[in-house]
């Protein structure tokens, strides 16, 4: 027990030693005479990790970080080494060799431990626990428990709950104690947009996950930190959804929460406190690091295999998924999530009145392996315990009484990607329509991984640095490669982005969020409209337009009016005509209102271009190379879910916008006592279209 040898810490130190000792005669170079010395060295062995390992790790941070927990095994095997010397009856080779007992001793306790139901938030937060600041006496105002899935749509939800791979939702659901509800994202349907709406109340000129800036000349990509911190600076007033001692883990933006961790838009503001804080109570015990190393060579594993089962079944749609890209994954449902849980139970111990955090896993691997497929599904059943795993701390330890409410900021939509389905990328295919050379082409259209942002920003954050989190990164990403080859990706800073003096803009800038395509004339003052572009580039837009693989396009004319090309119609979004067949009508009856909204933004590009959806199938056509995706329109990217405490009210009507959301979730806060937001921001307007 925490701040004792209680019962637990004694079975397991037994336990430890069992498996010391039955090691003896199968590893070579490694011996101990009896189960009294193998009880003497765990006992050493665990008062010099209690000693020695914290003053390591804090040093070793960044490289304990970078190596996913793996330069643990050298520091354990060191400390093992020192043991043996001390205990009586104890040899052990060298480093080597000690490294493979260590490694072994670690898998045969944690693995006990889980099967005798001692691996629990006792021993899980216990480090985190003895510095959080306490409350003095328990408050009896509720707080909020936000927990969200990411890219979980709300009828993928309802057919886990159905089928039993969300047991701890389906419980809630089934008892009556939260009721599911469905809402409708904006348009763009993906993280940054939907979390800077549900956080801070405004999502405003944010077109996509990634656009380019004429007055900068240079692209925003929402999981750059710095870029992140640009978004959340201009969206943020100071009085966000978590503004008031609120907690933020491993999210986008901070919600202007003053507790912060693993999230992208403060990773660089030290004002926040001292960087790596959080992740050294963390690594500072031996038996976290251990445990989440071993579910990280279990998921790397794990990916390899159902990676090569596709291969091997010739499942469809597929992309490549190499090594590198099962490292990413294991940091998304390994690394990241041992972190972030054990941060919020912190912050529940310490009677955070409100604490949102991102579940990544799932949303990682739906990209890459499908919304419902296996291993997909069996990601989405870890993070469900985990989820039950904070509520249970949340009714036992928290210095309040919490209401824990979960949701998704997006969902996702299958589909084959525009390049299998027609053997050309967006980016090529509008190169070949303008009759320019790859270097005049700046892409951004890359499925880049949202994983491999994160674990960029989560190096930074543990005290590498900025360069070398963003270097991390770059590694990882370009190591990613589809079948046909490397994606070509920008990976900088805005300031190693922007031209230098005298370097030419390119000439056209492509980029993609999901099926949503955006593209950008740099080298064109203001929004180029569509007689400018046809001038300029007289095949491009009726390329796009005419497309089997775009459903429609979206453009300016010289009357100041954005309107909506398909191949068989149009829709003037200023006026609401329509002439011949909407191409709208198979996006949904808000369809307009999103677009025209999107259309309107300050940095709404030159061009929008979203994929066919073909209704049969549910399917869009991503112009990333990802199996499901977000970020435009056309099935359940749009519709995520609020899984709501009963006691707490929801609005009679749909919620339309992540503005919406935050409207809804501040409104809860008042409820549950806390007067300090009672002047909540309004949600962003939806200008309707002109009958």
């Amino acid at each position: 027990m925490p701040g004792g040898l209680g019962p637990r810490t004694l079975f397991t130190l037994l336990i430890a030693a069992a498996a010391l000792l039955v090691l003896g005669p199968v590893i070579p170079g490694y011996s101990v005479e009896s189960f009294g010395d193998a009880v003497i060295l765990a006992v050493i062995a665990g008062l010099l990790n209690a000693v020695v390992w914290p003053a390591v790790v804090r040093f070793a941070l960044p490289l304990t970080v970078l190596t996913l927990g793996g330069f643990v095994l050298v520091m354990n095997a060191a400390v093992l080494l020192l043991a043996a010397a001390i205990a009586p009856g104890v040899h052990i080779d060298d480093v080597w060799t000690g490294i493979v007992v260590a490694i072994c001793a670690t898998l045969i306790t944690t693995v006990m431990a889980t099967v005798l139901s001692i691996d629990d938030d006792e021993r899980f937060a216990s480090h985190l626990a003895l510095r959080r600041r306490r409350a003095a006496d328990r408050s009896e105002v509720p707080g909020l428990l936000l927990l969200e899935i990411d890219g979980l749509a709300h009828d993928v939800l309802q057919r886990a709950l159905r089928d039993g791979n969300a047991p701890t939702l389906q419980r809630w659901v089934d008892d009556g104690s939260h009721h599911l509800v469905r809402w409708e994202t904006d348009w763009s349907s993906q993280t940054g947009a939907c979390q800077a709406g549900i956080l801070h109340g405004s999502n405003e000129d944010m077109p996509a996950f990634r656009w380019w800036e004429k007055e900068r000349g240079a692209p925003i990509v929402t999981n750059h930190p710095r870029d992140a911190a640009e978004l959340e600076r201009r969206v943020s007033d100071g009085r966000g959804l978590l503004f008031s001692d609120g907690a933020s883990r491993a999210n986008i933006l901070s919600g202007d929460a003053p507790h912060s961790l693993l999230t992208m838009s403060t990773v660089l503001d030290v004002r926040r406190g001292r960087l790596g804080q959080d992740y050294f109570t963390y690594f500072s015990s031996p038996y976290n690091v251990a445990r989440t190393l071993l579910l990280t060579f279990y998921d790397v594993g794990a990916e390899l295999l159902y990676a090569a089962q596709q291969r091997r079944r010739d499942v469809r749609p597929r992309v490549h998924r190499g090594f590198s890209y099962a490292v990413m994954r294991a940091y998304a449902t390994a690394v990241q999530l041992d972190l972030q849980v054990e941060s919020v139970i912190g912050d529940l111990e310490a009677g955070r009145p409100v604490i949102y955090t991102t579940f990544l896993a799932y949303d990682e691997v739906a990209h890459h392996s499908g919304i419902e497929r296996a291993d997909t599904l069996a990601v989405l059943r870890r993070v469900d315990r985990r989820i039950r795993r904070l509520a249970a701390a949340a009714e036992a330890r928290g210095a309040r009484p919490y209401r824990v409410a979960v949701l998704s900021d997006h969902g996702q939509t299958q589909g084959a990607t525009f390049r299998d389905r027609y053997g050309e990328t967006l980016e090529a295919l509008v190169q070949r329509a303008c009759g320019i050379a790859d270097e005049a082409v700046a892409a951004e259209a890359s499925g880049e991984d949202e994983a491999a942002g994160r674990l960029g920003a989560a190096l930074t954050e543990a005290g590498t640095g900025d360069s070398a989190g963003a270097r991390a990164v770059r590694i990882a990403t370009r190591a990613h490669r589809t079948e046909g080859g490397e994606v070509r990706v920008s990976q900088k800073h805005p300031e190693e982005e922007a031209p230098a003096a005298g370097e030419q803009l390119p000439e056209v800038s492509v980029m993609a969020s999901g099926n949503l395509g955006l593209i950008t004339f740099p080298r064109l003052d203001g929004r180029a409209t569509r007689a400018t572009i046809e001038r300029e580039y007289p095949n491009l837009i009726a390329a796009l337009r005419d497309h089997a693989g775009i459903g429609f396009v979206v453009v300016r004319d010289d009357a100041g009016h954005d309107v909506v090309l398909g191949a068989e119609g149009t829709h003037d979004l200023a006026t609401g005509h329509v002439d011949g067949v909407d191409p709208l009508a198979p996006y949904g009856p808000r369809a307009a209102r999103h677009v025209a909204r999107t259309a309107a933004f300050p940095h709404c590009p030159d061009i929008l271009v979203n994929s066919a959806f073909w209704e049969q199938t549910a399917e869009v056509a991503a112009f990333e190379e990802l199996v499901g995706s977000h970020g435009g329109l056309g099935g359940g990217q749009a519709h995520p879910f609020l899984l709501a405490p009963a006691t707490l009210p929801l609005p009679s009507e749909e919620i339309v916008g992540a503005a919406a959301v935050h409207h809804v979730l501040r409104g809860w806060m008042v409820d549950l006592g806390h007067a300090e937001y009672a002047t909540p921001a309004a949600p962003d307007p939806i200008p309707e279209p002109v009958p």
